[in-house]
Order: structure tokens, then sequence, then C-alpha cells
């Protein structure tokens, strides 16, 4: 198991790095980022605390920590300068906050966030056919969430990834001990959405794999 989109207390999350890490070791994880929410304001206080919590913890647990963010509700001209900024301090692992269906995401950032070469566009909401196909040729991740309320369009994320190549992530975007998805609800979310246990394999091959690149 891998998960590229979670959340600490250094957002808007429950729990410290190390309680974190903890919980999905427990549940056999290869691998999860800490992605918390930020913008131009916390962007420099959030990423040095998670690679310094990687750096601590990683060599005393099983399953790898990655130091990530979450670019959230940012104007789309500032995605791709943020994205920037969060490599150079040390982000592994950069996600934008996806048009979900339920919230006032602005209109452009599911563009802006392919265009800008990030990891993974979280819960995009009703992405269009262009969007899909630029983020195939970006190698942009697009993901099937487990949250409740950005999972609505799961369906439709998965019909243009599958029909455009596009790469699929799964995640839980999880905030809580409670939100982390156990192998079997991963896989129940992927199915939901209408992939094949086939094609759920490729996407655990493809999430380890970029984890094996970094």
């Amino acid at each position: 198991m891998i998960d590229l989109h979670t959340h600490t207390f250094f957002s808007d999350g429950a729990l410290v790095p190390a309680e974190h890490l903890r919980r999905v070791e427990v549940l056999g994880y290869k691998a999860v980022a800490i992605t918390d929410h930020a913008d131009s304001s916390n962007l420099d206080y959030i990423i040095p605390r998670i690679v310094q919590a990687a750096k601590d913890l990683n060599p005393h647990s099983k399953t790898r920590l990655l130091p990530g963010i979450e670019l959230t509700h940012v104007p789309p001209a500032l995605v791709k300068p943020l994205t920037k900024q969060a490599r150079l301090l040390g982000a592994l692992v950069v996600v934008v906050h996806g048009e979900t269906p339920v919230e006032p995401v602005i209109a452009g950032t599911n563009l802006a966030a392919i265009e800008a070469c990030v990891d993974v566009l979280s819960h995009p909401g009703f992405i269009t056919e262009e969007e899909v196909q630029l983020a195939v040729k970006n190698n942009v991740m697009i993901e099937l969430s487990g949250r409740k309320g950005h999972c609505l369009t799961n369906g439709h994320v998965a019909k243009l990834a599958l029909k455009f190549g596009a790469k699929l992530v799964v995640n839980a975007d999880a905030h809580e001990p409670g939100d982390f998805l156990t192998s079997e609800m991963a896989k129940k979310v992927a199915l939901g959405a209408g992939l094949s246990e086939d094609q759920y394999l490729e996407v655990r091959k493809n999430m380890s794999l970029f984890v094996d690149s970094i």
C-alpha cells in the first residue's frame, strides 16, 4: 500500500508525523506522503518540518515517509511558482487541490496544476478530456479519492483516465486515524470507480514505481 495524499496537524489533520507514520506502518504500507495544505503563507513553514520528520523517522520505520505538500485553493497563476518553491524546499510529492465538486475551487486550477507538472492532481472533479490528455503528456497522476464528497466524481475521473491512458492513484486524503485506507478498502475505491482488478493492479504498480523513483 502507498498513499500520496495525507494530512497531519500541520494543517487540518489530527496526528503528529510520528503517529501518522506508525498508523500506516501497522497497516503494512510501503510509503506515505504527508501533504499538508499550504499556500504562500505557510509553505516554507510546513515542508522543512516534514523533511526533518522524514529524516528522523525513516531509519526506524518499515514504511517510508515522503515529505510533500498540497497547494490548496491558491490562484491558478500561483500554482507553478509555488510548485517550484515547494520542490526547492524539499517536497518530494507536490499535490494540487483540484476542482472537487464540493468546494469552490477556482476554475482553471486543474489546468494550472497539470501545466506546472505537479505529481498528483487530487480530486479533480469534472476534469475535461483536454486536461486529461495534457496530464498524460506531462506525466501528472490523477487521483481517485477515498474521501467523502471528493469521491463523488471518481467514476467520471476514472472513465476519462482509462480512455486516454492517464496514470491514476488511489489516495485516502486522510486527516484522522480512521481515514487511512486498508488494502481492501483502497481496492473498493478503485473498483467502485469502474476499474477492473487488473487495472487496479496497474495503479498500484505505477504508484510503487513513482515512489521508487524519488
